[in-house]
């Protein structure tokens, strides 16, 4: 029995679904060391310039930062190297199929920890062109105006 309970996130990468069509989203473990878990509950990671790839049958986390533990002696891990992704076999290859395909690629979406456990959600997306940046931005606004006028509306109406 796990003595967390529930999901507590610890980074999130927000740029990301501004970047890239988000298509598929897959739950995997961590391979950590015990001072990069320490790091993590500390609410200490960026996944910023993070990245996933499949590389000879298996799923690997790179460039995500995670700072050096405070009270870490000389085997601190180093803040940003090849971490393992632990994944089933059929979604490793369906993410390998997916990504051979042109224009996608792995993106981590957010790390947190699940019943105790380090987890991050991978996505497998497609990257947006500027335009569609700029299509996507004016949509959210427009429909921001919109449920400030329908509110303001109802607020006229009482």
């Amino acid at each position: 029995m796990p003595r967390e309970r529930g999901e507590k996130v610890v980074a999130t990468n927000r740029k990301a679904r501004h970047d890239y069509t988000v298509e598929d989203t897959y739950e995997a473990g961590l391979v950590l060391t015990g001072t990069e878990v320490k790091s993590l509950r500390e609410g200490r990671a960026s996944l910023v310039d993070g990245y996933a790839f499949i590389d000879g049958g298996e799923a690997w986390l790179d460039a995500v930062h995670i700072p050096e533990y405070n009270q870490g002696t000389w085997n601190n891990h180093p803040p940003r190297r090849k971490r393992k992704l632990l994944l089933h076999k059929e979604q490793i290859l369906k993410i390998h199929n997916k990504t051979k395909e042109g224009g996608y690629t792995l993106v981590p979406l957010k790390l947190y920890f699940s019943d105790g456990r380090a987890k991050v959600e991978i996505a497998v997306a497609k990257g947006k062109r500027e335009y569609d940046k700029r299509q996507a931005l004016r949509e959210r606004q427009d429909r921001r105006e919109a449920d400030r006028a329908m509110s303001s509306r109802r607020n006229l109406g009482d």
